[in-house]
């Protein structure tokens, strides 16, 4: 299986847009290169559990490995495990929505698509990257996109919030090339799977883990340094927002995993406490904000600062459970958090407002898109059935087997917030969709094909984790073994 089709595909697909003439011509090659991704991400899992299932259970599959530049150590390395084809289903199913969801899309459309599609190309380089110098490089090109969604395509403060978001996120890949860097010059190696192997010193982790963790956190709204989601969210157009949540978001949480933690294990175990801390209050003040949110798209933003908190307590938490939970978090946060923003894309293109207040008994008018509304509400709340019940269990399972104090505490904390989540989500709900119809509203139509389309893409992943949960926790299970076998090493370096 060649890995670097993942790359080609969404850049050829990119090149083709550029030369395109018509809405109708952009967006069929937009979703042909769409279609092509997902099925490419298909033949990826299956080729990678037919290796697996014939016994090969290297940590790495799929292995390329190219000298890119000469006078320094970087190649172009790539392969993934079961947690990196993971994310790159979660990417190519968004991709696919999102391309749909802005089907209608006529503002600068060839320019619009082309940035969605570049946008994807750096997620999928940046998730088969085992080269911390070629993974940096596609962690760059999945942000400069984000900028220029916002402020051409956005609404609201759109330049305020498409700089601060750029301004939040540079300084993020700055404190991890920063980190970077510093692995390097001890190791001399960018190569992750040849550094992994190494021991690095402690006070070299000690000092470089803080810039590679934090400025990942970042990206996965890590508290304080959360602040650019909330207006970032809202401002975007809805295929932008479904990007940043659903995928962009993830490297974060992958990069704290695979990278800070995986390679600096001492160091991910000495600032566990801090870690801890800081998502348990990203979680609870996340859901508490969530809860004095008028606009639909902000109390999604906010909920995503808490859902992704778990990710951030579940890595930090080191046990093989918690570790199995973050990723499950991950990719039931990317395929819930984009399935609510489709709806509420949907509800604003024919109400033209967000307000919670100014809306109610959509329900009457928009059958399926309120019920896709409420089954990502559910999902978010974690109902069981659905894949935000299990990946939550997970963490909270995962979270309860450190004995420690804090850990314990942190652990029944975060349980708590589930009140809160089900508080807000339920009122927003019940006032959005359901109670007495406004007379504007009583001839506004319901989803079109391409937004049914989309929705039942995000809604058969959300559904197939909750009642076959097996699925996935078979795919990522040797990745996450691979992980903690790394972690261990820490007991021998002490």
């Amino acid at each position: 299986m060649n890995l670097s089709l993942l790359i080609l595909f969404p850049l050829v697909t990119a090149i083709i847009l550029l030369f395109c003439n018509g809405l109708k011509q952009v967006r069929m090659v937009a979703l042909a290169g769409a279609g092509l991704q997902l099925v490419l991400g298909i033949f990826l899992l299956i080729a990678y559990l037919q290796d697996r299932s014939m016994g090969n259970q290297l940590t790495m599959l799929f292995e390329y490995d190219f000298v890119w530049f000469k006078n320094l150590p970087i190649h172009y390395h790539i392969g993934v495990d079961g947690i990196s084809i993971a994310m790159i289903l979660l990417t190519s199913c968004i991709v696919f929505a999102g391309i749909l969801i802005s089907w209608t899309m006529e503002k600068l459309n060839k320019e619009f698509f082309f940035l969605l599609v570049l946008l994807s190309m750096g997620a999928y380089g940046f998730f088969i990257s085992l080269d911390l110098f070629t993974l940096f490089f596609f962690l760059e090109i999945a942000v400069i996109p984000k900028f220029l969604l916002i402020g051409v395509w956005g609404s609201g403060k759109k330049e305020y919030s498409a700089m601060k978001l750029a301004l939040m996120l540079m300084a993020g890949s700055a404190l991890v090339f920063v980190g970077l860097l510093g692995v390097y010059y001890q190791t001399g190696s960018f190569d992750m799977m040849k550094i992994a192997q190494m021991n690095i010193p402690l006070d070299i982790q000690y000092f470089f883990f803080p810039f590679v963790f934090l400025g990942f956190g970042i990206f996965a709204a890590l508290f304080p340094f959360h602040t650019w989601v909330p207006d970032g969210h809202a401002s975007a157009p809805t295929a932008a927002s479904m990007f940043l949540a659903g995928i962009s978001m993830k490297l974060g949480g992958y990069g704290c995993l695979r990278v800070a933690t995986f390679l600096m294990p001492a160091a991910a175990h000495y600032y566990s406490p801090i870690i801890i801390v800081l998502a348990t209050i990203a979680i609870i003040y996340g859901a508490f904000a969530t809860m004095m949110q008028t606009d639909l798209k902000y109390i999604n933003a906010y909920s995503s600062v808490s859902h992704c908190g778990f990710v951030i307590l579940a890595i930090g938490m080191l046990t093989q459970t918690s570790i199995n939970g973050a990723v499950l978090q991950m990719v039931s946060h990317g395929l819930m958090t984009a399935l609510f923003f489709a709806a509420i894309g949907m509800i604003y293109t024919r109400t033209h407002t967000r307000m919670v207040a100014q809306l109610g008994g959509l329900l009457k008018v928009m059958p399926f898109i309120s019920t896709v509304f409420v089954i990502a509400g559910l999902c978010s709340l974690g109902l069981p059935g659905f894949s935000g019940f299990i990946a939550e269990m997970t963490v909270f399972m995962g979270s309860w087997q450190n004995p420690g104090g804090l850990y314990r505490l942190a652990t029944i904390l975060s349980c708590a917030s589930i009140v809160v989540t089900a508080v807000y989500i339920l009122r927003a709900t019940g006032k959005t969709i359901m109670g007495p119809l406004d007379g504007a509203y009583t001839k506004l139509g319901d989803a079109l094909w391409n937004e049914k389309l989309a929705a039942g893409l995000l809604i058969t992943g959300i559904v197939l984790i909750g009642v076959a949960p097996f699925l996935i926790n078979q795919l990522i299970g040797p990745g996450t073994a691979a992980m903690m076998e790394q972690i261990g090493k820490t007991i021998n370096l002490k």
